[in-house]
């Protein structure tokens, strides 16, 4: 027989051991994917997300055809150095909105077409 408390589902820790309800920070798993994503592409650009009640800080890397993938990192200035360091520029999703090739993209690719 297992006792279960009243409240025993609010203090479970979610994946990765951290405490449910809390939001994950970016790691070095999320700049790997990053770094790897950018190295194997061309025309790459950086577009951060702010922070969210529901995500950390986020940013999408678009490649030239449109191809883009999203992870956290640390703030918007660690966005600009990730940028910085690879030679790609970064901007703020909420200034700039996101480029028209992402959408086409992602329109592609739900018709089957990527």
């Amino acid at each position: 027989m297992v006792a279960v408390g009243l409240f025993d589902s609010l203090r479970r820790r979610a994946k990765g051991g951290q405490k449910a309800g809390t939001l994950r920070k970016a790691s070095s798993e999320d700049t790997h994917h990053l770094d790897e994503w950018a190295a194997s592409r061309r025309g790459v650009e950086a577009f951060v997300e702010p922070k969210t009640n529901v995500t950390e800080t986020t940013v999408v890397l678009i490649a030239h055809d449109g191809e883009w993938t999203r992870r956290r990192i640390g703030s918007l200035e660690a966005a600009q150095q990730f940028g910085h360091r690879r030679s790609i520029p970064v901007y703020e999703v909420a200034r700039v909105g996101y480029p028209k090739r992402m959408r086409e993209y992602t329109e592609r690719k739900k018709r089957g077409q990527v």
